[in-house]
C-alpha cells in the first residue's frame, strides 16, 4: 500500500503511538511532517529514521490548542512539500483523577488538546482538501470513548468528541473524496503504560481475548490502511485495536 510522495502531518508524533505513525508513512517513502510541542530531539531523531528509509521528513513544532499554531503548522506544511494529503491527529494528554477531586484546569487542559486541537487541524486543512478533491483525515480516539472510564471523565469527554467530530465531518466531506475515519486504541504498550503497576496491567491484560498488550505498530499498521487508496470507501467509522477488549 504505497504511500509515495504523499503529504502527511502526523501531530504529536514524537514518541509512542505517533512515532510509530510517522516511521510506518516513512518507510512508505511518504513526506512526512513529524509535530512536537516540546521534544524537538526526538522529533528530529525521527525525521533521520525516516529519510533513512527514503522518505522526506520535517519536524515542526506548534501548540495546536491555538488556532493560529495550528493555522501556521498546515500552512508551513504546504509551502514546504506543495500539498497536504493526509493528516493524522495523534496529539494527546491525560490528566487523571475522579470527579469529587478534578480540577477545572484539569478539565480544560484536556479538552483542549485532544479535542479542541483536533478541530484546529480539521478545520486548516479542510480548504485545501476539498480544492484537490481528495484527502485522508485520520483520528486517533481510544477504546474509554467508546465505553467510558472511572477517573477519566475529562479524557473520556475529549476522545468520544473526537468519535462526534469524525463522523460529522465525514457526512460534510465525502462529496469531495475526502475520507474521515478515527482509530481507537486499547491497552497500547508505550513508555506510559510500561510505569503502571503491575497489579493494574494484569487487571487489564484479563479483560483482553487476546491475551495481549497492543504494540504501537497494529495501530500504526491500521493508520497506513486507512490513508491508503485501498480504504477510499471506508468513510465515518470508528477501528478498534483493542485485542477483543471490547
Amino acid at each position: 500500500m504505497s504511500e509515495n510522495n504523499k503529504v502527511v502531518i502526523v501531530t504529536g508524533a514524537s514518541g509512542g503511538i505517533g512515532k510509530a505513525i510517522a516511521l510506518a508513512f516513512g518507510k512508505q517513502q511518504a513526506n512526512v511532517v513529524v509535530h512536537y510541542n516540546k521534544n524537538e530531539e526526538a522529533a528530529q531523531d525521527i525525521v533521520k529514521m525516516i529519510e533513512r528509509f527514503g522518505g522526506k521528513a520535517i519536524a515542526l513544532s506548534a501548540d495546536i490548542r491555538k488556532y493560529e499554531d495550528a493555522k501556521d503548522l498546515v500552512e508551513k506544511t504546504i509551502n514546504h512539500f506543495g500539498s497536504i494529503d493526509v493528516l493524522v491527529n495523534n496529539s494527546g494528554i491525560t490528566d487523571d483523577q475522579l470527579m469529587l477531586r478534578m480540577e477545572e484546569s484539569s478539565f480544560d487542559n484536556v479538552i483542549d488538546v485532544n479535542l479542541k486541537g483536533t478541530w484546529n487541524m480539521c478545520k486548516h486543512v479542510t480548504r485545501p482538501m476539498l480544492k484537490q478533491k481528495s484527502g485522508r483525515i485520520i483520528n486517533i480516539t481510544s477504546v474509554v470513548g467508546l465505553t467510558g472510564n472511572a477517573g477519566q471523565a475529562n479524557y473520556v469527554a475529549s476522545k468520544s468528541g473526537v468519535i462526534g467530530l469524525t463522523k460529522s465531518l465525514a457526512k460534510e466531506f465525502g462529496k469531495k473524496q475526502v475520507t474521515v475515519n478515527a482509530v481507537a486504541p486499547g491497552f497500547i504498550e508505550t513508555s506510559l503504560t510500561e510505569a503502571l503497576p503491575e497489579a493494574i496491567k494484569n487487571a487489564y491484560l484479563k479483560q483482553i481475548p487476546l491475551n495481549r498488550f497492543g504494540k504501537t505498530d497494529d495501530v500504526a499498521n491500521i493508520v497506513s490502511f486507512l490513508a491508503s487508496d485501498q480504504a477510499s470507501y471506508i468513510t465515518g467509522q470508528i477501528i478498534s485495536v483493542n485485542g477483543g477488549m471490547i
